[in-house]
């Protein structure tokens, strides 16, 4: 008896598991689904100071959008990138928008040795950005906190950056895309979307896993002996 309720608990927890990573497969195909469709929609205008608050990354990641203004390069700042160039820095600028409000752009990659501010573009005037959405990275990298205060950042957390800098800025920032020329730093439209989709392999494990089990039990309960004839 004992040993029936055990086989019977594990088939229950296996066949939830393999429930539960069906559930995820439905969710993780329609997350790829909606941000597909976002990639390839028209840009639309980067959302001002009055729709900042229902701005999340489940509605609003990887949105195309657009902005014009110009560059605050004197609140510019780093951070560390490694990309399929190599290893180097995120140029983060805050863009003053024509509306006089502040958001930040990541307008591209720099190898580790071309971070000098003269060795990249600064285009004067105003601008025109077109890009993707990105939600703010809070905190750091993998075993990395970002240090506001030694100008050594890991991630794009516009909010410590913005505090860094003692500026008002969106809560979002903006991956531009790649500018025309050969050879111009920074280089944009670098951004990497990609959605690991396992949850159809794992779910067919915990079902296999079920039916193995099941059968087993069956097998243990019900064979018959070995000297019934």
């Amino acid at each position: 008896m004992l040993m029936t309720l055990a086989a019977l608990a594990g088939v229950i927890l296996f066949s939830g598991l393999g429930i539960w990573q069906v559930q995820r497969l439905h969710c993780k195909t329609d997350l790829i689904a909606r941000v597909e469709a976002r990639l390839a929609a028209a840009p639309v205008a980067a959302p001002g100071p009055a729709d900042w608050a229902g701005v999340d990354a489940q509605a609003d990641e990887y949105r195309r959008v657009e902005v014009a203004g110009r560059y605050d390069f004197g609140a510019e700042l780093l951070a560390k990138a490694v990309t399929g160039q190599g290893s180097g820095y995120w140029v983060m600028t805050p863009l003053v928008t024509d509306a006089g409000w502040r958001v930040w752009v990541n307008r591209g990659f720099v190898p580790d040795d071309r971070r000098e501010a003269g060795a990249r573009s600064q285009p004067a005037g105003e601008v025109r950005v077109t890009g993707l959405l990105r939600i703010s990275q809070p905190g750091g990298g993998f075993l990395r906190a970002n240090d506001p205060a030694a100008g050594r950042w890991f991630s794009r957390d516009v909010a410590a950056m913005s505090a860094a800098q003692r500026i008002e800025a969106a809560p979002y920032f903006i991956d531009a895309d790649a500018q025309p020329g050969p050879d111009l730093l920074p280089v944009g439209g670098l951004t990497v979307v990609s959605f690991r989709n396992s949850h159809l392999s794992y779910a067919l494990t915990w079902f296999a896993m079920a039916i193995g089990l099941a059968g087993g039990a069956w097998y243990a309960l019900f064979r018959r002996p070995a000297d019934a004839d």
